[in-house]
C-alpha cells in the first residue's frame, strides 16, 4: 500500500507554488479586515491553473474558526452555518489596475467534513483539484489543510471508480468524475473543458491517482502502456447500481442547494442579481431574464429566477 506521504507531497508541493504580488494584494485586504478570524486562504480555479490573474475574477475560500467572527450580521451567519459558504466580492487598487475576486467563507471544520464526509461533491470535488495556500496561521492549520485536501482526492477517487468502466487511466477518471460532479451543481462544462482541466496538471493527476488507488480498500490493478498507466478494477453490479443512485440523487440535491446558495449571493454581493444570472449562464447556459425594475427588489427577483429554471427543468 502507498504510504500517506506519496499522496501528501504532490499536494504539498502544489499548495507550495508562489502566487502573484496582486493575489497576495487580495488576501493582504481580506487579513487586514478580518484579523485573527481567518485560519487560511485558499487559492482555487482558473486563475491558479493560467498563473494570470487579469481580466477575471480570482477564486479565494476563507478558511475561519467560526462563522460569527466574519459575519457579525447574525442572519448572515445563519445562512453561512446552515448551507456554507457564503460568497463575497472584493477588489484592491494593485499598481496601475485593480484586481478583483469572488472569496467563499467556510469553517474549518466544515471544510474538513466536507472533503472527507459529505454525501454531496460541493468540497470534495473542488478541492481534489490542485490548491494553492496564500495563508495560513501557522504550522497546524497548514497540516489540518493538507490532511483535507489529501481525505478530498480519496473520497473523489472512490466515489467515481464504480461509475467507469472496469479497464480506465487517470484521465478517464478524471474527466468523468468532473462531468459527474458538475452535473450535482448548476455547471455544465464541455468534455474538451474537461480534458483542459486534466491537461493543466497531467503529472499531477496521474500521482494522485497512483497513490489514492493503493489507499482504497479496492483491489486495482496497475499496468504501465509506454507512457501511459492503466488500471483495472472490479466492482459488484450492487455496488455499480448504488453508485449509479447516489450521482443521481447528488444531482437533484446539488442543482437545488446550487440554487440556494446563488440565490442567497444576493444577500453577499453588490449588483447580487446581475452577478446571479451571469452565474447561471457561464455554467449552465440557461439565461434568465429578469425585468430592471424588478431588480431593485433582489428577494422577489430570487424567487422570479428559481421559477423560471424550475419551469425549464433545471431541477428534474
Amino acid at each position: 500500500m502507498p504510504s500517506e506521504t506519496q499522496l501528501i507531497d504532490p499536494i504539498r508541493s502544489q499548495m507550495s507554488q508562489p502566487a502573484s504580488p496582486a493575489i497576495h494584494a487580495l488576501a493582504d485586504r481580506l487579513l487586514a479586515k478580518y484579523g485573527n478570524g481567518i485560519e487560511a486562504i485558499l487559492l482555487y480555479g482558473s486563475c491558479l491553473r493560467s498563473g494570470e490573474d487579469r481580466g477575471g475574477l480570482v477564486d479565494l475560500y476563507v478558511l475561519v474558526d467560526r462563522y460569527s467572527v466574519i459575519e457579525p450580521r447574525w442572519l448572515l451567519a445563519i445562512l453561512n452555518k446552515l448551507l456554507p459558504p457564503n460568497v463575497f466580492y472584493i477588489k484592491v487598487p494593485f499598481e496601475d489596475r485593480v484586481v478583483r475576486a469572488k472569496y467563499a467563507v467556510l469553517s474549518l471544520d466544515d471544510f474538513s467534513a466536507g472533503a472527507s464526509r459529505w454525501f454531496h461533491s460541493y468540497i470534495w470535488g473542488r478541492f481534489a483539484q490542485p490548491i494553492g495556500l496564500i495563508y495560513a496561521r501557522n504550522d497546524q492549520i497548514v497540516q489540518v489543510v493538507q490532511s483535507a485536501l489529501m481525505q478530498a482526492v480519496l473520497r473523489f477517487v472512490a466515489q467515481v471508480l464504480p461509475s467507469i468502466p472496469a479497464s480506465f487511466t487517470a484521465r478517464s477518471l478524471w474527466c468523468k468524475g468532473w462531468t459527474l460532479s458538475y452535473r450535482a451543481e448548476l455547471r455544465a462544462e464541455r468534455p474538451h473543458k474537461l480534458v483542459q482541466l486534466y491537461e493543466a496538471a497531467p503529472r499531477y493527476y496521474e500521482q494522485l491517482t497512483r497513490s489514492a488507488i493503493g489507499r482504497l480498500p479496492f483491489h486495482i490493478d496497475v499496468q504501465k502502456d509506454k507512457k501511459t498507466f492503466c488500471y483495472s478494477a472490479s466492482f459488484s453490479d450492487n455496488v455499480r447500481r448504488k453508485s449509479r443512485l447516489n450521482w443521481t440523487v447528488r444531482s437533484w440535491q446539488g442543482k437545488l442547494l446550487s440554487t440556494l446558495r446563488l440565490l442567497k449571493g444576493v444577500l453577499t454581493f453588490r449588483g447580487g442579481v446581475d452577478y446571479i444570472l451571469w452565474k447561471i449562464e457561464r455554467h449552465s447556459g440557461e439565461k434568465v431574464e429578469v425585468p430592471p425594475q424588478l431588480k431593485r427588489y433582489p428577494l422577489i427577483a430570487t424567487f422570479v429566477i428559481f421559477w423560471k429554471l424550475y419551469r425549464r427543468g433545471a431541477y428534474r
